[in-house]
């Protein structure tokens, strides 16, 4: 090779080096321009995510954030010893005013303050822990993976779990809001996608007792968003009055509501009303000797007494023990004792169910509840004595008459409450035809599941743990609540029984004694 190849190698060589260098530069200054948009824009990505966080819990929070904006504001302006004196002010007032009148205080203060408190210190600090621990979260460490396996010349799918390395994302439950009642608290939680309601059931009972209380219940608001309810003091404890009498004497006989009518107190502390006409009025309460099956019964007659005298109500009374209604045998229009005198009275009830179709068929869908056409209510104390134990003629043809009042009495105006210890479908082979059940103490726990339902005790009904002492206690399903609603029946004392029969009676309300009747003779008391 000569000595200008050479030179022009070199040359070449030199000049591919230069161009190098200066594309190199370029492209250095390119990536350094990419490297500060990239820095700049994912900075900007963050804050605009900062902000759009900070805005909506200022939204989701506005109370909380408009008292520390007056805090600090007041910090600012009129400085600390002016904050701490009006707060030391502030707070010597509310306690005031909670030893003074704890009702009104709670009802205008506390709960909110102790909504706020629960809100921040408990629930959202310490439930998703919890609900972890109860395994109410989802992981995203296992992943459903379809692979297609090729078996013999055919294809099949077949569904596999891939668990991915390192440490697995973990979701909880959020929680969305706290209201704290008197005796509840009712925390409201978003669902992760993968949940459903009723794994929240089936974890109430350990969400209880992580939170430290008797009973947690789960309400379903929305498709995604349950309440979960923890009852921190228990408001049955003590005995429910039923209504005083001298109350109704007052009362015109069309201002009860026959729809809505007293019979106790739910664990909420609210009203528990029960329907005697119209839909859900046929009632089955199922409970042991001296569970307060009587309370039930009583409590709603009671409340009713101003209709019942004036006649807008015809009580009838089925009574194998012979004892419990006979107690105030003067409101009931029709009582029997024995099953000859229970055929006899569920005849008559259908003959006017027969005579009311005849009237109002064609005209109307529902028979006007008045005092010419009364609602027919029958109270059938310990059904099974004559639907379980008696000759089986007799107990056959009970069946047949209280099964056809149960499914054509709601629309022509007649209501049958039934009463029992052993709710087993042989005892009461009607039992799927009262649409509203109560379950008392009774002594087995699969005495639950065929009052309520299935799955009843799961949900928290526990009725074989009510204590003897709290009589009148039981569960109700079907009150608006997934969970069973605990509910306790008005007492009903010897004495209110009597008065009741005075007040009722004194208002001229017919008892037809069916002896007599079949006589030929009525008699009036």
């Amino acid at each position: 090779m000569s000595a200008g190849m050479v030179i022009l190698a070199l040359l070449a060589a030199g000049l591919g080096v230069w161009v190098l260098h200066k594309i190199g530069h370029a492209l250095a200054a390119i990536l350094e321009a990419l490297a500060a948009v990239a820095v700049v824009f994912v900075a900007l990505w963050w804050l605009l995510k900062t902000l759009v966080w900070l805005v909506k819990q200022v939204v989701i929070h506005w109370r909380t954030t408009l008292a520390l904006f007056a805090l600090w504001a007041w910090w600012q302006w009129l400085g600390w010893l002016s904050l701490a004196i009006s707060a030391a002010c502030l707070a010597a007032v509310l306690a005031a005013w909670r030893v003074a009148h704890v009702v009104s205080f709670d009802q205008w203060c506390g709960r909110f303050l102790r909504s706020w408190w629960l809100r921040w210190a408990v629930y959202g600090r310490k439930l998703p822990a919890w609900l972890h621990a109860c395994g109410l979260s989802i992981s995203d460490g296992t992943l459903p993976v379809e692979v297609t396996v090729n078996l013999v010349g055919r294809r099949r799918r077949k569904a596999v779990s891939r668990t991915g390395g390192g440490s697995a994302a973990v979701r909880v439950p959020k929680v969305l809001g706290v209201r704290s009642g008197a005796s509840w608290d009712e925390v409201r939680v978003e669902l992760v996608p993968g949940q459903k309601p009723e794994d929240f059931d089936d974890a109430a009972r350990a969400l209880a007792s992580a939170r430290k209380v008797s009973r947690c219940q789960v309400r379903e608001l929305e498709p995604n968003v349950v309440s979960l309810d923890f009852m921190r003091r228990d408001l049955l404890a003590s005995p429910v009055s039923c209504p005083a009498l001298p109350d109704l004497v007052a009362v015109d006989g069309t201002g009860v509501d026959l729809r809505h009518v007293f019979a106790g107190r739910t664990e909420y502390g609210q009203d528990w009303a029960v329907p005697l006409m119209g839909p859900g009025a046929h009632l089955l309460v199922a409970g042991a000797t001296g569970a307060g099956k009587n309370s039930v019964m009583w409590c709603p007659l009671v409340a009713s007494a101003s209709v019942i005298r004036a006649g807008v109500i015809r009580v009838s009374g089925i009574d194998p023990k012979g004892m419990e209604l006979s107690y105030g045998r003067g409101i009931f229009a029709r009582y029997a004792v024995t099953g000859a005198e229970a055929l006899a009275l569920l005849d008559e009830l259908l003959e006017e169910l027969e005579r009311r179709k005849a009237e109002f068929a064609g005209r109307v869908r529902e028979v006007p509840i008045s005092t010419e056409w009364p609602l027919e209510l029958l109270e059938f104390d310990e059904i099974g004595a004559l639907t379980k134990y008696t000759d089986r003629k007799t107990r056959e043809q009970i069946v047949e008459k209280v099964a056809i009042l149960n499914t054509q009495g709601r629309a022509l105006g007649f209501t049958v409450r039934g009463y029992v210890q052993e709710p087993t479908k042989d005892t009461v082979p009607v039992r799927e035809l009262f649409p509203r059940r109560v379950c008392l103490r009774v002594t087995s726990k699969t005495h639950v599941g065929m009052v309520l339902g299935d799955n009843a005790y799961e949900r928290g009904a526990w009725a074989n743990r009510i204590p003897e002492s709290a009589a009148g206690t039981g569960y109700v399903w079907g009150e608006g609540v997934r969970e069973p609603l605990r509910i306790r029946a008005g007492w009903v004392p010897d004495e209110t029984v009597k008065a009741l029969e005075h007040y009722v009676t004194n208002g001229g309300a017919r008892v037809i004694d069916l002896a007599a009747r079949r006589g030929g003779e009525g008699a009036a008391a």
